[in-house]
């Protein structure tokens, strides 16, 4: 597995090659994110960590959730000068949310090469014009906010599982000692 996530950083530090302009930068910052983002709630799908699942979109719903409300309070104008929401950067929020639930969850293996990525999603939105450094280091910290938050360290002893049936909902615990 961690293999894996060196190689797929190696893919992306190797593409920065052909990111000389800023339309480059710009679908590298979006792969970069959103590939956190499913990588966050895919893996513990995969191996059917709910718990998991529940708490890497906990973690990232509330990262873009304030950083939405900061697009939509603070008139900060872009540097492309395309509109007005430039304060903080939700790509890196949800970069660095991401990449915090996956070095808490899955161990600093992971979480070191998701830190690598959220990074170059962070340099860029700056390199895209998209976003000033301010703009990225708030979406950085509200990102690692979030994820430690809403994020517990991977426990396999311990599973927490939704139901859901005509009668009600709830969530059944299961602990093996």
């Amino acid at each position: 597995m961690q293999r894996f996530f060196l190689l797929i950083l190696g893919v992306l530090i190797s593409s920065l090659a052909s990111a000389s302009n800023k339309d480059n930068w710009d679908l590298f910052s979006d792969i970069g994110a959103y590939g956190l983002v499913g990588l966050a709630a895919g893996l513990p799908a995969y191996q059917e960590d709910w718990e998991g699942v529940w708490q890497a979109g906990l973690s990232i719903g509330s990262a873009s959730a304030i950083g939405l409300v900061g697009k939509h309070t603070i008139d900060a104008p872009r540097p492309d000068g395309s509109d007005n929401k430039s304060f903080p950067s939700n790509h890196t929020a949800n970069a660095f949310a991401s990449a915090t639930t996956l070095y808490i969850r899955h161990g600093w293996q992971v979480g070191l090469t998701a830190y690598g990525v959220a990074t170059l999603v962070g340099v860029g939105r700056v390199q895209a014009d998209k976003h000033y450094w301010r703009d990225v280091a708030a979406g950085a910290a509200i990102g690692v906010f979030t994820g430690w938050m809403f994020t517990d360290k991977l426990d396999p002893n311990v599973q927490l599982l939704p139901w859901a049936s005509s009668q009600g909902a709830g969530i059944s615990m299961t602990y093996v000692w």
